[in-house]
């Protein structure tokens, strides 16, 4: 019997620009079968929440323009379950709207917030984490994030640094770094007290408002001059109307780093934020040259290292060329050496300026 108290805010509102030209804003990366495997990165992880709650208690917080999106790729979803942010405003506003919607549904509601683009290996495992941070949030004021145990010093995550001597399984957590320098990270890792940071987060709807409301109490008023119509029909009034008046900031930064109640519990699955397309090559098997391919055949003569994805299983011959991401979609080509992997975000805002929106 699932817990009727377990609900979820599923966030699906960002644009995933360094997967450009797969990941487009019409068509973000959380609604693409990123690796291939049959089913999108939504749908993927809306399918391990059902696991934990009852359906009905997963809302989905994504922008306007991709209502019916989801609505396509979540069947079992109602309507009322889509909440539609008219603007763009990072996670902390998302949050705080989900968290109050849910508390006027269920005022002993406890909340899993999960990225929907993000890839996770080890169901089992990711179940037994979060009922672990439930067990505790019920009976205690805590704000509970997930850490993984970094494997190699990335310079691309947050880290969380916390104190390995106290508490059971949730540890208090003394510090949260962003995206260090190599030298910094490589420290990180043979000090050994350290997690990446990967943005999923448990805690009580009635803890994480009144976190809101310390740490945050101009975003909070704003948001919380909608209780009277959150969950009717007049809510998406009142947010187009006041939504954009919400600062755009993290949950990292609004809530997380100002806390004194925050804990983590240490990660027992396997997990990748799927930042870059070099991410590909962590998840999926190489052939003997060492290429990454995708939703295709690849004929490789002197050519090694390379992230192929195309559509439709084409076939691809490559000769002579190493280390390059080679990816494309109806409209865009981009061949791209992996070491400048981090300027695609760049490169694609150029293309737009120069050949126009649609390609973005």
């Amino acid at each position: 019997m699932k817990n009727t108290n377990h609900y979820a805010i599923l966030m699906a509102g960002g644009i995933g620009s360094r997967f450009w030209p797969v990941s487009t804003s019409k068509y973000p990366k959380q609604f693409q079968d990123i690796l291939g495997v049959g089913s999108t990165l939504i749908q993927t992880t809306f399918h391990r929440l059902v696991k934990l709650m009852p359906v009905e208690n997963i809302i989905i917080l994504t922008h306007k323009e991709y209502k019916d999106v989801v609505k396509e790729q979540l069947p079992r979803v109602k309507e009322e379950q889509i909440v539609l942010e008219p603007k763009m405003r990072n996670t902390a506003p998302s949050i705080l709207l989900g968290a109050l919607k849910i508390k006027k549904k269920n005022k002993d509601a406890l909340i899993l917030v999960a990225p929907s683009d993000h890839w996770i290996q080890g169901d089992l495992e990711f179940q037994e984490n979060i009922e672990e941070a439930f067990q505790i949030v019920a009976e205690n004021d805590k704000l509970i994030t997930l850490g993984i145990e970094p494997t190699f010093p990335n310079t691309g995550y947050g880290y969380i640094k916390y104190n390995e001597e106290e508490g059971n399984g949730a540890k208090p957590v003394l510090k949260f770094t962003e995206k260090p320098t190599f030298k910094k990270a490589e420290t990180f890792l043979k000090e050994g007290n350290y997690a990446w940071n990967a943005g999923i987060f448990i805690w009580s709807a009635e803890f994480i408002l009144k976190s809101f409301k310390e740490h945050q109490p101009e975003t909070f008023r704003l948001f919380e001059a909608g209780n009277d119509v959150y969950n009717t029909n007049e809510e998406q009034k009142f947010l187009d109307e006041n939504y954009h008046k919400a600062q755009n900031v993290s949950i990292d930064y609004a809530i997380m780093e100002k806390s004194d109640s925050v804990f983590v519990i240490p990660a027992k699955f396997k997990w990748n934020d799927l930042g870059t397309w070099k991410s590909l090559e962590d998840e999926l098997p190489q052939d003997e040259y060492n290429n990454t391919i995708v939703n295709g055949r690849l004929l490789p003569f002197e050519s090694t290292g390379n992230i192929i994805k195309t559509q439709n299983n084409k076939a691809v011959v490559l000769e002579g060329l190493n280390d390059y991401v080679v990816v494309e979609n109806d409209a865009v080509l981009l061949i791209f050496p992996k070491e400048k992997i981090q300027d695609i975000k760049e490169i694609r805002e150029k293309a737009i300026e120069k050949f126009g929106e649609d390609l973005g």
